[in-house]
Protein backbone atom coordinates (compact mmCIF):
# COMPACT_ATOMS: atom_id res chain seq x y z
CA UNK A 1 0.00 0.00 0.00
CA UNK A 2 0.91 3.74 -0.64
CA UNK A 3 -0.03 6.81 0.43
CA UNK A 4 0.16 9.62 -1.17
CA UNK A 5 0.49 13.25 0.75
CA UNK A 6 0.53 16.33 -1.92
CA UNK A 7 2.32 19.42 0.44
CA UNK A 8 0.93 22.93 1.20
CA UNK A 9 3.47 25.43 0.19
CA UNK A 10 1.99 27.58 2.52
CA UNK A 11 2.78 25.22 5.53
CA UNK A 12 4.55 26.48 8.09
CA UNK A 13 8.01 26.72 7.96
CA UNK A 14 8.68 29.28 10.71
CA UNK A 15 9.78 27.08 13.98
CA UNK A 16 13.45 27.06 15.09
CA UNK A 17 15.34 23.73 14.86
CA UNK A 18 16.36 21.66 17.60
CA UNK A 19 19.36 19.17 17.35
CA UNK A 20 18.89 15.99 18.58
CA UNK A 21 16.31 16.78 20.84
CA UNK A 22 13.11 14.64 21.97
CA UNK A 23 10.52 14.84 20.29
CA UNK A 24 7.39 15.64 22.58
CA UNK A 25 3.74 14.57 22.67
CA UNK A 26 0.64 16.53 23.23
CA UNK A 27 1.37 16.95 27.17
CA UNK A 28 4.91 18.09 26.30
CA UNK A 29 6.58 15.08 28.02
CA UNK A 30 8.99 12.68 26.20
CA UNK A 31 7.08 10.26 23.54
CA UNK A 32 8.04 6.63 24.94
CA UNK A 33 8.05 6.00 21.24
CA UNK A 34 10.31 8.27 20.18
CA UNK A 35 12.88 6.78 17.29
CA UNK A 36 16.04 8.71 16.47
CA UNK A 37 15.70 10.15 12.85
CA UNK A 38 18.52 11.26 10.86
CA UNK A 39 18.68 12.89 8.17
CA UNK A 40 22.30 11.65 5.95
CA UNK A 41 22.92 13.83 2.67
CA UNK A 42 25.57 12.03 0.51
CA UNK A 43 28.35 13.98 -0.77
CA UNK A 44 31.21 12.04 -2.25
CA UNK A 45 34.29 14.69 -3.35
CA UNK A 46 35.00 12.28 -6.71
CA UNK A 47 32.03 13.98 -8.80
CA UNK A 48 32.77 13.41 -12.24
CA UNK A 49 30.58 15.69 -14.35
CA UNK A 50 31.16 18.91 -11.84
CA UNK A 51 34.41 19.35 -9.87
CA UNK A 52 33.07 19.10 -5.98
CA UNK A 53 29.58 19.81 -7.41
CA UNK A 54 28.55 19.12 -3.99
CA UNK A 55 29.65 22.41 -2.87
CA UNK A 56 29.55 25.00 -5.78
CA UNK A 57 27.86 27.73 -5.14
CA UNK A 58 24.17 27.63 -6.56
CA UNK A 59 22.62 31.29 -5.80
CA UNK A 60 24.96 32.59 -3.17
CA UNK A 61 24.73 29.07 -1.13
CA UNK A 62 26.16 25.80 -1.66
CA UNK A 63 24.69 23.41 -3.05
CA UNK A 64 24.35 21.11 -0.20
CA UNK A 65 23.67 24.09 2.18
CA UNK A 66 19.74 23.84 0.58
CA UNK A 67 18.77 20.42 1.25
CA UNK A 68 20.83 20.92 5.04
CA UNK A 69 18.71 24.28 5.64
CA UNK A 70 15.71 22.34 4.79
CA UNK A 71 16.50 19.16 6.94
CA UNK A 72 17.27 21.71 9.89
CA UNK A 73 14.66 23.93 9.76
CA UNK A 74 12.03 21.06 9.09
CA UNK A 75 12.46 20.30 13.27
CA UNK A 76 11.79 17.07 12.21
CA UNK A 77 15.42 14.97 13.09
CA UNK A 78 17.44 14.41 15.47
CA UNK A 79 20.44 14.73 13.86
CA UNK A 80 21.43 16.18 10.60
CA UNK A 81 24.72 14.36 8.68
CA UNK A 82 26.90 15.12 5.97
CA UNK A 83 28.47 11.79 4.69
CA UNK A 84 31.98 12.64 2.36
CA UNK A 85 35.60 11.64 2.02
CA UNK A 86 36.59 15.06 1.33
CA UNK A 87 38.41 17.85 3.55
CA UNK A 88 36.63 21.04 1.47
CA UNK A 89 32.83 19.05 1.72
CA UNK A 90 33.76 18.31 5.27
CA UNK A 91 34.43 22.45 5.99
CA UNK A 92 31.24 23.48 3.96
CA UNK A 93 29.07 20.88 6.02
CA UNK A 94 29.45 22.34 9.57
CA UNK A 95 29.91 25.72 8.21
CA UNK A 96 26.30 24.64 7.62
CA UNK A 97 25.53 23.00 10.53
CA UNK A 98 25.74 19.23 9.92
CA UNK A 99 27.06 17.07 11.57
CA UNK A 100 30.10 14.61 9.88
CA UNK A 101 30.47 11.09 8.49
CA UNK A 102 33.70 11.12 7.35
CA UNK A 103 32.84 7.88 5.19
CA UNK A 104 35.76 4.91 4.59
CA UNK A 105 37.77 4.48 1.01
CA UNK A 106 35.52 1.16 0.76
CA UNK A 107 32.13 3.06 0.06
CA UNK A 108 33.74 6.17 -1.62
CA UNK A 109 34.63 4.54 -4.93
CA UNK A 110 33.13 5.19 -8.24
CA UNK A 111 31.47 1.92 -8.35
CA UNK A 112 30.10 2.55 -4.67
CA UNK A 113 26.17 2.63 -3.78
CA UNK A 114 24.43 4.77 -1.89
CA UNK A 115 22.79 1.71 0.11
CA UNK A 116 26.69 0.55 1.15
CA UNK A 117 27.40 4.33 2.48
CA UNK A 118 24.19 4.39 4.49
CA UNK A 119 24.97 0.54 5.93
CA UNK A 120 28.60 2.17 6.68
CA UNK A 121 26.66 5.21 9.01
CA UNK A 122 23.89 3.01 10.04
CA UNK A 123 26.67 0.48 11.49
CA UNK A 124 28.62 3.51 13.12
CA UNK A 125 25.12 5.01 14.75
CA UNK A 126 23.49 1.81 16.06
CA UNK A 127 21.63 4.62 17.87
CA UNK A 128 19.78 5.73 14.83
CA UNK A 129 16.43 4.17 14.43
CA UNK A 130 15.38 5.88 11.11
CA UNK A 131 17.36 7.18 7.80
CA UNK A 132 16.43 9.92 5.48
CA UNK A 133 18.61 9.54 2.91
CA UNK A 134 18.20 13.16 1.29
CA UNK A 135 20.12 13.91 -2.00
CA UNK A 136 22.39 17.13 -2.08
CA UNK A 137 21.27 17.56 -5.59
CA UNK A 138 17.45 18.70 -5.28
CA UNK A 139 17.86 22.31 -3.98
CA UNK A 140 14.37 23.14 -4.01
CA UNK A 141 13.54 20.57 -1.08
CA UNK A 142 11.33 22.37 1.90
CA UNK A 143 11.14 21.43 5.37
CA UNK A 144 7.59 21.56 4.55
CA UNK A 145 8.39 18.04 2.29
CA UNK A 146 9.96 16.31 5.14
CA UNK A 147 7.77 17.33 7.70
CA UNK A 148 4.74 15.13 5.84
CA UNK A 149 7.21 12.61 5.47
CA UNK A 150 7.72 12.17 8.12
CA UNK A 151 4.14 12.06 9.74
CA UNK A 152 4.08 8.96 7.51
CA UNK A 153 6.77 7.06 9.15
CA UNK A 154 5.44 8.00 12.88
CA UNK A 155 2.14 8.46 13.14
CA UNK A 156 0.83 6.35 9.99
CA UNK A 157 3.54 3.02 10.63
CA UNK A 158 5.29 3.15 7.31
CA UNK A 159 8.97 1.34 6.80
CA UNK A 160 10.18 3.14 4.07
CA UNK A 161 8.68 6.75 2.43
CA UNK A 162 10.59 7.90 -0.86
CA UNK A 163 9.38 11.31 -2.85
CA UNK A 164 7.86 10.97 -6.34
CA UNK A 165 6.84 13.44 -9.14
CA UNK A 166 4.18 13.24 -11.27
CA UNK A 167 4.80 12.90 -15.09
CA UNK A 168 2.95 12.89 -18.39
CA UNK A 169 4.99 11.09 -20.85
CA UNK A 170 4.35 8.40 -23.16
CA UNK A 171 6.88 5.83 -22.68
CA UNK A 172 8.23 3.47 -25.93
CA UNK A 173 10.44 0.40 -26.40
CA UNK A 174 14.03 1.07 -27.25
CA UNK A 175 14.92 -1.17 -30.59
CA UNK A 176 17.58 -3.07 -30.36
CA UNK A 177 19.01 -6.70 -30.41
CA UNK A 178 17.69 -6.92 -34.05
CA UNK A 179 14.50 -5.76 -33.27
CA UNK A 180 13.18 -3.59 -36.08
CA UNK A 181 10.02 -2.14 -34.23
CA UNK A 182 8.99 -0.51 -31.07
CA UNK A 183 5.73 -0.47 -29.05
CA UNK A 184 4.22 1.93 -26.92
CA UNK A 185 4.59 0.65 -23.44
CA UNK A 186 2.10 2.82 -21.55
CA UNK A 187 -0.34 4.06 -23.85
CA UNK A 188 -2.76 2.72 -26.51
CA UNK A 189 -1.80 4.37 -29.54
CA UNK A 190 -4.64 4.21 -31.32
CA UNK A 191 -6.67 5.95 -27.98
CA UNK A 192 -4.08 8.46 -27.07
CA UNK A 193 -5.86 10.21 -24.07
CA UNK A 194 -5.34 13.86 -23.65
CA UNK A 195 -3.04 14.93 -20.78
CA UNK A 196 -6.36 16.10 -18.74
CA UNK A 197 -7.88 12.86 -19.23
CA UNK A 198 -4.50 10.57 -17.55
CA UNK A 199 -3.43 10.94 -14.32
CA UNK A 200 -0.14 10.34 -15.71
CA UNK A 201 2.72 8.00 -14.15
CA UNK A 202 4.25 8.55 -10.65
CA UNK A 203 8.38 8.54 -10.79
CA UNK A 204 11.02 9.13 -8.40
CA UNK A 205 12.54 12.68 -8.59
CA UNK A 206 15.67 11.56 -6.01
CA UNK A 207 14.57 14.19 -3.68
CA UNK A 208 14.51 11.65 -0.17
CA UNK A 209 14.17 8.46 0.97
CA UNK A 210 13.57 7.56 4.24
CA UNK A 211 13.62 3.82 5.57
CA UNK A 212 14.23 2.14 9.13
CA UNK A 213 17.81 0.86 9.79
CA UNK A 214 16.10 -2.44 9.80
CA UNK A 215 15.47 -2.52 5.91
CA UNK A 216 18.77 -0.59 5.08
CA UNK A 217 20.72 -3.30 7.32
CA UNK A 218 18.88 -5.72 4.69
CA UNK A 219 20.34 -4.14 1.90
CA UNK A 220 16.65 -2.31 1.20
CA UNK A 221 15.99 0.80 0.92
CA UNK A 222 12.11 0.94 -0.33
CA UNK A 223 10.40 -1.97 1.33
CA UNK A 224 8.13 -3.44 4.31
CA UNK A 225 4.95 -1.05 4.66
CA UNK A 226 6.00 1.23 1.97
CA UNK A 227 4.35 4.73 0.77
CA UNK A 228 5.68 7.73 -1.57
CA UNK A 229 5.46 11.34 -1.26
CA UNK A 230 4.22 13.05 -4.15
CA UNK A 231 6.05 16.21 -5.17
CA UNK A 232 4.90 19.25 -7.54
CA UNK A 233 7.33 19.53 -10.59
CA UNK A 234 8.43 22.90 -9.35
CA UNK A 235 10.01 21.49 -6.71
CA UNK A 236 11.90 18.42 -8.16
CA UNK A 237 14.44 19.39 -9.11
CA UNK A 238 17.69 17.29 -9.81
CA UNK A 239 20.70 18.58 -10.81
CA UNK A 240 21.94 15.56 -12.09
CA UNK A 241 20.12 14.82 -15.01
CA UNK A 242 17.57 17.72 -15.19
CA UNK A 243 19.09 20.77 -16.00
CA UNK A 244 22.01 22.82 -16.29
CA UNK A 245 23.75 25.31 -13.25
CA UNK A 246 22.55 28.45 -14.83
CA UNK A 247 18.89 27.38 -15.36
CA UNK A 248 19.34 25.53 -11.97
CA UNK A 249 19.96 28.74 -10.26
CA UNK A 250 16.98 30.11 -11.72
CA UNK A 251 14.99 27.42 -10.86
CA UNK A 252 16.01 27.84 -7.36
CA UNK A 253 15.25 31.76 -6.76
CA UNK A 254 12.00 31.23 -7.06
CA UNK A 255 11.39 27.64 -5.47
CA UNK A 256 13.94 27.05 -3.61
CA UNK A 257 13.38 27.46 0.28
CA UNK A 258 15.38 30.40 1.73
CA UNK A 259 15.59 29.69 5.20
CA UNK A 260 13.63 32.00 8.16
CA UNK A 261 14.52 34.85 7.13
CA UNK A 262 12.09 37.72 6.86
CA UNK A 263 13.12 39.94 4.05
CA UNK A 264 10.03 41.83 4.00
CA UNK A 265 11.03 43.59 6.98
CA UNK A 266 14.50 44.76 5.61
CA UNK A 267 14.43 48.54 6.15
CA UNK A 268 18.58 49.49 5.78
CA UNK A 269 21.30 48.11 3.92
CA UNK A 270 24.45 49.04 5.19
CA UNK A 271 27.35 48.71 2.58
CA UNK A 272 31.21 48.63 3.29
CA UNK A 273 32.69 51.09 1.46
CA UNK A 274 36.50 49.00 1.03
CA UNK A 275 36.48 45.88 0.23
CA UNK A 276 32.62 45.49 -0.92
CA UNK A 277 31.33 48.89 -3.42
CA UNK A 278 35.46 49.11 -3.92
CA UNK A 279 37.77 46.64 -4.56
CA UNK A 280 39.95 47.88 -1.41
CA UNK A 281 42.17 49.41 -3.54
CA UNK A 282 43.16 53.56 -3.49
CA UNK A 283 44.83 54.98 -6.34
CA UNK A 284 47.08 57.80 -6.92
CA UNK A 285 47.61 59.59 -9.72
CA UNK A 286 50.67 61.64 -11.14
CA UNK A 287 49.67 64.65 -9.18
CA UNK A 288 49.35 62.67 -5.74
CA UNK A 289 45.18 62.92 -6.12
CA UNK A 290 43.91 59.46 -4.84
CA UNK A 291 41.18 57.83 -6.25
CA UNK A 292 38.73 55.14 -6.23
CA UNK A 293 37.14 52.69 -8.83
CA UNK A 294 33.61 52.24 -8.45
CA UNK A 295 31.46 49.71 -10.57
CA UNK A 296 28.70 51.49 -12.31
CA UNK A 297 26.60 48.42 -12.14
CA UNK A 298 26.93 49.20 -8.19
CA UNK A 299 25.46 52.26 -8.32
CA UNK A 300 22.58 51.14 -10.53
CA UNK A 301 22.14 48.59 -7.81
CA UNK A 302 21.79 51.34 -5.37
CA UNK A 303 19.44 53.39 -6.99
CA UNK A 304 17.41 50.51 -7.31
CA UNK A 305 17.22 49.90 -4.39
CA UNK A 306 16.49 52.90 -3.15
CA UNK A 307 13.37 53.35 -5.40
CA UNK A 308 11.92 50.07 -3.69
CA UNK A 309 11.60 52.56 -0.82
CA UNK A 310 14.92 50.57 1.54
CA UNK A 311 17.24 53.26 2.64
CA UNK A 312 21.22 52.63 2.04
CA UNK A 313 24.14 53.83 3.94
CA UNK A 314 27.42 53.38 3.21
CA UNK A 315 29.77 53.14 6.34
CA UNK A 316 34.01 53.24 6.19
CA UNK A 317 35.58 52.96 9.16
CA UNK A 318 39.36 53.37 10.82
CA UNK A 319 40.82 50.28 9.70
CA UNK A 320 39.85 50.90 6.03
CA UNK A 321 38.88 54.87 6.06
CA UNK A 322 38.14 56.79 2.93
CA UNK A 323 39.32 60.10 2.78
CA UNK A 324 36.91 62.82 2.79
CA UNK A 325 36.91 64.57 0.01
CA UNK A 326 36.78 60.94 -1.34
CA UNK A 327 33.96 60.10 0.91
CA UNK A 328 32.08 63.31 0.17
CA UNK A 329 32.59 62.29 -3.87
CA UNK A 330 30.93 58.87 -3.28
CA UNK A 331 28.30 60.35 -1.02
CA UNK A 332 27.11 62.55 -4.00
CA UNK A 333 27.62 60.51 -6.51
CA UNK A 334 25.38 57.19 -4.85
CA UNK A 335 22.66 59.81 -3.27
CA UNK A 336 23.81 58.21 0.33
CA UNK A 337 24.86 59.13 3.65
CA UNK A 338 28.62 57.39 4.30
CA UNK A 339 29.13 56.94 8.15
CA UNK A 340 32.91 56.79 9.05
CA UNK A 341 33.34 54.52 12.48
CA UNK A 342 35.72 55.01 14.72
CA UNK A 343 35.01 52.56 17.10
CA UNK A 344 33.96 48.09 17.28
CA UNK A 345 31.80 48.50 13.90
CA UNK A 346 29.23 46.38 15.95
CA UNK A 347 28.83 48.50 18.57
CA UNK A 348 28.29 51.64 16.15
CA UNK A 349 26.23 50.43 14.16
CA UNK A 350 23.98 49.34 17.09
CA UNK A 351 24.06 52.98 18.19
CA UNK A 352 23.03 53.70 14.82
CA UNK A 353 20.39 51.40 14.71
CA UNK A 354 19.04 52.87 18.03
CA UNK A 355 18.68 56.37 16.43
CA UNK A 356 17.19 55.03 13.37
CA UNK A 357 14.59 53.01 15.64
CA UNK A 358 15.79 49.56 13.79
CA UNK A 359 16.20 46.07 15.34
CA UNK A 360 19.05 43.53 13.60
CA UNK A 361 16.09 41.53 11.34
CA UNK A 362 15.37 45.36 9.49
CA UNK A 363 19.14 45.63 8.41
CA UNK A 364 20.98 43.93 5.90
CA UNK A 365 24.38 44.31 6.10
CA UNK A 366 27.20 43.30 3.35
CA UNK A 367 30.90 43.18 5.02
CA UNK A 368 33.97 41.45 3.98
CA UNK A 369 36.44 40.82 6.89
CA UNK A 370 37.33 40.15 10.55
CA UNK A 371 35.88 43.24 11.76
CA UNK A 372 32.60 42.60 10.23
CA UNK A 373 31.47 39.38 11.49
CA UNK A 374 29.59 40.23 14.17
CA UNK A 375 27.60 42.37 12.24
CA UNK A 376 27.06 39.52 9.52
CA UNK A 377 25.91 36.84 12.55
CA UNK A 378 23.05 39.13 13.69
CA UNK A 379 21.78 41.02 11.06
CA UNK A 380 18.43 39.76 9.27
CA UNK A 381 20.47 39.43 5.90
CA UNK A 382 24.26 39.21 5.61
CA UNK A 383 26.53 39.07 2.61
CA UNK A 384 30.03 39.20 1.60
CA UNK A 385 31.48 39.16 -1.69
CA UNK A 386 33.10 36.39 -3.46
CA UNK A 387 36.64 37.01 -2.40
CA UNK A 388 35.90 37.61 0.91
CA UNK A 389 38.26 35.48 3.38
CA UNK A 390 37.22 32.47 4.77
CA UNK A 391 36.54 34.18 8.23
CA UNK A 392 33.84 36.47 6.97
CA UNK A 393 32.45 33.67 4.53
CA UNK A 394 31.71 31.32 7.38
CA UNK A 395 29.50 34.42 9.11
CA UNK A 396 27.31 35.48 5.94
CA UNK A 397 24.11 34.08 4.96
CA UNK A 398 24.58 34.99 1.15
CA UNK A 399 28.05 35.08 -1.09
CA UNK A 400 28.04 37.33 -3.85
CA UNK A 401 28.65 35.56 -7.07
CA UNK A 402 31.04 38.65 -8.00
CA UNK A 403 34.19 40.07 -6.32
CA UNK A 404 34.44 43.26 -4.29
CA UNK A 405 34.32 46.28 -6.58
CA UNK A 406 32.93 43.88 -9.17
CA UNK A 407 29.37 44.35 -9.12
CA UNK A 408 29.27 42.42 -5.47
CA UNK A 409 26.69 45.21 -3.99
CA UNK A 410 24.47 44.55 -7.14
CA UNK A 411 24.46 41.42 -6.87
CA UNK A 412 23.58 41.38 -3.25
CA UNK A 413 20.26 44.14 -4.03
CA UNK A 414 18.97 42.19 -6.43
CA UNK A 415 19.12 39.21 -4.31
CA UNK A 416 17.44 40.85 -1.49
CA UNK A 417 15.02 42.65 -4.56
CA UNK A 418 14.10 38.40 -5.45
CA UNK A 419 13.34 37.46 -1.65
CA UNK A 420 11.08 40.35 -1.41
CA UNK A 421 9.48 39.74 -4.82
CA UNK A 422 8.76 35.87 -3.23
CA UNK A 423 6.90 37.18 -0.50
CA UNK A 424 4.89 38.77 -2.10
CA UNK A 425 4.28 36.22 -4.70
CA UNK A 426 1.05 33.94 -4.64
CA UNK A 427 1.11 30.24 -3.80
CA UNK A 428 0.70 28.11 -6.67
CA UNK A 429 -3.24 27.35 -6.90
CA UNK A 430 -2.60 23.66 -7.94
CA UNK A 431 -1.17 22.41 -4.58
CA UNK A 432 -3.13 20.94 -2.21
CA UNK A 433 -3.01 18.39 0.76
CA UNK A 434 -5.01 15.35 0.55
CA UNK A 435 -7.09 13.94 3.23
CA UNK A 436 -5.39 11.24 4.94
CA UNK A 437 -8.33 8.69 3.94
CA UNK A 438 -7.51 9.63 0.01
CA UNK A 439 -4.79 6.75 -0.41
CA UNK A 440 -3.73 4.81 -3.97
CA UNK A 441 -2.28 1.40 -4.24
CA UNK A 442 0.16 -0.66 -6.24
Amino acid sequence: MAAVTRPDPAADESSDPSAKRPRLDSNGEVSRGHRHIAAVILARGGSKGIPLKNIKMLAGVPLIGWVVRAAKDSTVFDSVWVSTDHDDIESVAKKCGAEVHRRSAAVSKDTSTSLETLQEFSKLNPDVDVICNIQATSPCLHPHHLKKAVEMITKHGYESVFSVVRRHHFRWEEVKNGVTSTRALNLNPAQRPRRQDWDGELCENGSFYFATKELIGQGILQGGKTAYFEMQPEYSVDIDVDIDWPVAEQRVLRYGYFGKDKPELLRLLLCNVSGCLTDGQVYMSASAEEMLSVNTRDLIGISMLKKKGMEVILISSSENPVPKPLADKLSQKTGCELVHLTEQKQVEVQRLMMKKKLEWEEVAYLGNDVPDVGCLNLAGLGAVPLDAPMVALNAAKYTCQNPAGRGAVRDFIEHILRLKERVVEPPCSNLTELNSDQKSEH
